[in-house]
Protein backbone atom coordinates (compact mmCIF):
# COMPACT_ATOMS: atom_id res chain seq x y z
CA UNK A 1 0.00 0.00 0.00
CA UNK A 2 1.27 3.53 -0.74
CA UNK A 3 1.99 5.90 2.15
CA UNK A 4 0.67 9.44 2.51
CA UNK A 5 2.92 11.29 4.95
CA UNK A 6 1.55 14.23 6.92
CA UNK A 7 2.80 16.34 9.78
CA UNK A 8 -0.58 17.96 10.43
CA UNK A 9 -2.66 15.49 12.40
CA UNK A 10 -3.83 11.96 13.02
CA UNK A 11 -6.24 10.12 15.31
CA UNK A 12 -6.95 6.75 16.82
CA UNK A 13 -9.76 5.31 18.91
CA UNK A 14 -8.74 7.23 22.04
CA UNK A 15 -6.99 10.43 20.96
CA UNK A 16 -6.52 13.13 18.32
CA UNK A 17 -3.03 14.39 17.62
CA UNK A 18 -2.49 17.76 15.95
CA UNK A 19 0.95 19.15 15.16
CA UNK A 20 2.52 16.61 17.47
CA UNK A 21 0.32 17.56 20.43
CA UNK A 22 -2.70 15.96 22.01
CA UNK A 23 -5.63 18.06 20.84
CA UNK A 24 -7.82 17.58 23.88
CA UNK A 25 -5.24 18.00 26.64
CA UNK A 26 -2.54 20.25 25.13
CA UNK A 27 -4.28 22.53 22.64
CA UNK A 28 -7.99 22.99 23.40
CA UNK A 29 -8.48 25.93 25.74
CA UNK A 30 -4.77 26.78 25.53
CA UNK A 31 -4.24 27.86 21.90
CA UNK A 32 -6.23 30.55 20.09
CA UNK A 33 -7.63 29.88 16.64
CA UNK A 34 -5.30 32.48 15.14
CA UNK A 35 -2.27 30.87 16.75
CA UNK A 36 -3.38 27.48 15.49
CA UNK A 37 -3.88 28.77 11.94
CA UNK A 38 -0.34 30.20 11.96
CA UNK A 39 1.06 26.97 13.41
CA UNK A 40 -0.76 24.77 10.89
CA UNK A 41 0.69 26.63 7.91
CA UNK A 42 4.17 27.47 9.20
CA UNK A 43 4.60 24.22 11.16
CA UNK A 44 6.02 26.29 13.99
CA UNK A 45 4.46 28.14 16.86
CA UNK A 46 4.45 31.93 16.40
CA UNK A 47 6.23 34.26 18.77
CA UNK A 48 4.00 36.71 20.66
CA UNK A 49 4.98 39.49 18.24
CA UNK A 50 4.27 37.37 15.20
CA UNK A 51 0.90 36.34 16.59
CA UNK A 52 -0.04 39.97 17.30
CA UNK A 53 0.60 40.93 13.67
CA UNK A 54 -1.00 37.79 12.27
CA UNK A 55 -4.23 38.19 14.22
CA UNK A 56 -4.34 41.89 13.36
CA UNK A 57 -4.21 40.96 9.69
CA UNK A 58 -7.05 38.46 10.09
CA UNK A 59 -9.22 41.07 11.78
CA UNK A 60 -8.37 43.65 9.10
CA UNK A 61 -9.50 41.34 6.29
CA UNK A 62 -12.61 39.84 7.89
CA UNK A 63 -15.23 42.16 6.40
CA UNK A 64 -15.71 45.28 4.32
CA UNK A 65 -19.47 45.56 4.11
CA UNK A 66 -21.68 44.64 1.14
CA UNK A 67 -18.81 43.69 -1.15
CA UNK A 68 -19.37 41.37 -4.13
CA UNK A 69 -18.33 38.37 -2.02
CA UNK A 70 -20.94 39.20 0.64
CA UNK A 71 -23.63 39.81 -1.98
CA UNK A 72 -22.80 36.53 -3.73
CA UNK A 73 -23.04 34.66 -0.44
CA UNK A 74 -26.36 36.26 0.48
CA UNK A 75 -27.90 35.67 -2.95
CA UNK A 76 -26.79 32.05 -2.93
CA UNK A 77 -28.45 31.57 0.45
CA UNK A 78 -31.58 33.22 -0.96
CA UNK A 79 -31.72 30.66 -3.75
CA UNK A 80 -30.61 27.69 -1.65
CA UNK A 81 -31.41 28.35 2.02
CA UNK A 82 -30.59 24.72 2.83
CA UNK A 83 -27.00 25.15 1.62
CA UNK A 84 -25.05 27.28 4.08
CA UNK A 85 -21.84 25.68 2.82
CA UNK A 86 -22.71 26.62 -0.77
CA UNK A 87 -23.40 30.23 0.20
CA UNK A 88 -20.14 30.49 2.13
CA UNK A 89 -18.23 28.93 -0.76
CA UNK A 90 -19.88 31.28 -3.26
CA UNK A 91 -18.58 34.27 -1.34
CA UNK A 92 -15.08 32.85 -1.11
CA UNK A 93 -14.93 31.99 -4.81
CA UNK A 94 -15.03 35.69 -5.65
CA UNK A 95 -11.66 36.31 -4.02
CA UNK A 96 -9.55 37.48 -6.95
CA UNK A 97 -7.49 40.29 -8.39
CA UNK A 98 -9.92 43.05 -7.37
CA UNK A 99 -11.11 41.77 -4.01
CA UNK A 100 -9.13 39.73 -1.45
CA UNK A 101 -6.52 38.65 -3.99
CA UNK A 102 -4.68 41.96 -3.60
CA UNK A 103 -3.12 40.56 -0.42
CA UNK A 104 -1.38 37.88 -2.47
CA UNK A 105 -0.66 40.17 -5.41
CA UNK A 106 1.05 42.76 -3.24
CA UNK A 107 3.09 40.19 -1.36
CA UNK A 108 4.17 38.65 -4.66
CA UNK A 109 5.09 42.06 -6.13
CA UNK A 110 7.20 42.97 -3.12
CA UNK A 111 8.86 39.54 -2.93
CA UNK A 112 9.79 39.70 -6.63
CA UNK A 113 11.29 43.16 -6.23
CA UNK A 114 13.36 42.02 -3.25
CA UNK A 115 14.50 38.88 -5.05
CA UNK A 116 15.64 40.94 -8.05
CA UNK A 117 17.67 43.28 -5.87
CA UNK A 118 21.41 42.75 -6.02
CA UNK A 119 23.55 43.17 -2.93
CA UNK A 120 22.61 43.93 0.67
CA UNK A 121 19.21 45.37 1.52
CA UNK A 122 19.01 49.14 2.02
CA UNK A 123 20.02 50.56 5.38
CA UNK A 124 17.90 53.72 5.31
CA UNK A 125 14.75 55.21 3.81
CA UNK A 126 16.68 56.69 0.89
CA UNK A 127 17.86 53.25 -0.12
CA UNK A 128 14.39 51.76 0.21
CA UNK A 129 12.99 54.62 -1.86
CA UNK A 130 15.48 53.87 -4.63
CA UNK A 131 14.46 50.22 -4.64
CA UNK A 132 10.79 51.21 -4.67
CA UNK A 133 11.33 53.52 -7.63
CA UNK A 134 12.84 50.65 -9.58
CA UNK A 135 9.99 48.29 -8.68
CA UNK A 136 7.17 50.75 -9.42
CA UNK A 137 8.78 51.95 -12.65
CA UNK A 138 9.20 48.38 -13.92
CA UNK A 139 5.62 47.51 -12.99
CA UNK A 140 4.24 50.51 -14.84
CA UNK A 141 6.50 49.93 -17.85
CA UNK A 142 5.03 46.44 -18.10
CA UNK A 143 1.53 47.96 -18.22
CA UNK A 144 0.52 46.59 -14.84
CA UNK A 145 -1.05 48.26 -11.83
CA UNK A 146 1.00 48.43 -8.66
CA UNK A 147 -0.82 46.13 -6.22
CA UNK A 148 -1.61 47.67 -2.87
CA UNK A 149 -2.13 51.19 -4.24
CA UNK A 150 -5.56 52.80 -4.19
CA UNK A 151 -8.96 51.96 -2.76
CA UNK A 152 -12.45 52.52 -4.22
CA UNK A 153 -13.77 53.87 -0.91
CA UNK A 154 -10.83 55.02 1.22
CA UNK A 155 -9.45 57.47 -1.31
CA UNK A 156 -7.69 59.65 1.26
CA UNK A 157 -6.20 56.81 3.30
CA UNK A 158 -7.16 53.31 4.35
CA UNK A 159 -7.66 53.36 8.14
CA UNK A 160 -6.25 49.83 8.47
CA UNK A 161 -2.86 50.62 6.98
CA UNK A 162 -1.27 52.77 9.72
CA UNK A 163 -2.56 50.39 12.40
CA UNK A 164 -0.82 47.39 10.85
CA UNK A 165 2.40 49.36 10.41
CA UNK A 166 2.19 50.46 14.06
CA UNK A 167 1.48 47.01 15.47
CA UNK A 168 4.23 45.48 13.34
CA UNK A 169 6.67 48.09 14.65
CA UNK A 170 5.58 47.59 18.27
CA UNK A 171 5.92 43.82 17.84
CA UNK A 172 9.35 43.97 16.18
CA UNK A 173 7.99 42.49 12.97
CA UNK A 174 8.79 45.20 10.41
CA UNK A 175 10.81 43.41 7.75
CA UNK A 176 11.86 44.12 4.17
CA UNK A 177 8.40 43.71 2.65
CA UNK A 178 6.80 46.31 4.91
CA UNK A 179 9.78 48.64 4.48
CA UNK A 180 9.54 48.38 0.71
CA UNK A 181 5.76 48.84 0.79
CA UNK A 182 6.16 52.01 2.85
CA UNK A 183 8.69 53.25 0.30
CA UNK A 184 6.23 52.54 -2.51
CA UNK A 185 3.83 54.86 -0.72
CA UNK A 186 6.45 57.60 -0.66
CA UNK A 187 7.74 57.40 -4.23
CA UNK A 188 4.78 56.42 -6.41
CA UNK A 189 3.26 59.91 -6.90
CA UNK A 190 6.29 61.10 -8.85
CA UNK A 191 6.12 58.03 -11.10
CA UNK A 192 2.41 57.61 -11.79
CA UNK A 193 1.44 61.27 -11.55
CA UNK A 194 -1.04 61.05 -8.68
CA UNK A 195 -1.14 60.10 -5.03
CA UNK A 196 -2.95 56.91 -4.02
CA UNK A 197 -3.32 55.44 -0.53
CA UNK A 198 -1.60 52.25 0.52
CA UNK A 199 -4.59 49.97 0.98
CA UNK A 200 -5.26 47.53 3.79
CA UNK A 201 -5.17 44.41 1.63
CA UNK A 202 -1.72 45.38 0.37
CA UNK A 203 -0.22 46.10 3.77
CA UNK A 204 -1.65 42.79 4.99
CA UNK A 205 0.23 41.03 2.20
CA UNK A 206 3.45 42.81 3.14
CA UNK A 207 3.00 41.96 6.82
CA UNK A 208 2.28 38.30 6.11
CA UNK A 209 5.32 38.08 3.83
CA UNK A 210 7.47 39.52 6.62
CA UNK A 211 6.16 36.73 8.87
CA UNK A 212 7.79 34.29 6.46
CA UNK A 213 4.79 33.06 4.51
CA UNK A 214 5.35 32.48 0.76
CA UNK A 215 3.25 34.48 -1.74
CA UNK A 216 1.35 31.37 -2.83
CA UNK A 217 -0.25 31.11 0.63
CA UNK A 218 -1.21 34.74 1.17
CA UNK A 219 -4.60 34.68 -0.53
CA UNK A 220 -5.51 31.74 1.68
CA UNK A 221 -5.19 33.92 4.77
CA UNK A 222 -7.41 36.56 3.19
CA UNK A 223 -10.01 33.87 2.52
CA UNK A 224 -9.64 32.47 6.04
CA UNK A 225 -10.38 35.91 7.47
CA UNK A 226 -13.20 36.66 5.06
CA UNK A 227 -14.90 33.35 5.89
CA UNK A 228 -15.66 34.79 9.33
CA UNK A 229 -17.11 37.93 7.80
CA UNK A 230 -19.20 35.96 5.33
CA UNK A 231 -20.57 33.75 8.08
CA UNK A 232 -21.62 36.92 9.85
CA UNK A 233 -23.38 38.13 6.69
CA UNK A 234 -25.15 34.81 6.33
CA UNK A 235 -26.27 34.83 9.95
CA UNK A 236 -27.64 38.34 9.38
CA UNK A 237 -29.29 37.21 6.14
CA UNK A 238 -31.14 34.56 8.11
CA UNK A 239 -32.29 37.13 10.67
CA UNK A 240 -33.08 40.03 8.33
CA UNK A 241 -33.04 38.90 4.68
CA UNK A 242 -31.73 41.28 2.03
CA UNK A 243 -31.12 38.82 -0.82
CA UNK A 244 -34.65 38.81 -2.16
CA UNK A 245 -34.70 42.63 -2.27
CA UNK A 246 -31.33 42.73 -4.04
CA UNK A 247 -32.65 40.28 -6.62
CA UNK A 248 -35.93 42.16 -7.09
CA UNK A 249 -34.21 45.55 -7.52
CA UNK A 250 -31.78 44.06 -10.02
CA UNK A 251 -34.58 42.37 -11.95
CA UNK A 252 -36.54 45.63 -12.16
CA UNK A 253 -33.46 47.48 -13.42
CA UNK A 254 -32.78 45.05 -16.27
CA UNK A 255 -33.61 46.36 -19.75
CA UNK A 256 -33.80 43.71 -22.43
CA UNK A 257 -32.20 44.46 -25.81
CA UNK A 258 -32.61 42.28 -28.90
CA UNK A 259 -29.36 40.57 -29.92
CA UNK A 260 -27.12 42.97 -31.83
CA UNK A 261 -29.00 46.09 -30.76
CA UNK A 262 -26.40 47.23 -28.26
CA UNK A 263 -26.98 49.74 -25.47
CA UNK A 264 -28.28 53.17 -26.48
Amino acid sequence: MPEYPTSIGTSDADSITLLGHDLATELMGKVSFGELAFWLTALRRPSPGELAVFETVLVALADHGFTPSAIAARLTLTGAPESLQGALAAGLLGGGSRYLGVTEDCGRFLAAALAAHQGPLPADDAGWDELAVQAVTAQRAAGRFVPGLGHPIHKDGDPRTPVIFRIAAESGQVGPHLRLFAAVGRVHPAIIGRTLPLNGAGVCGAALADLGFPPDLLRGFALLARAAGLLGHLAEEMRTPAGQTIYRQTDEAVRYLPPGAGPS
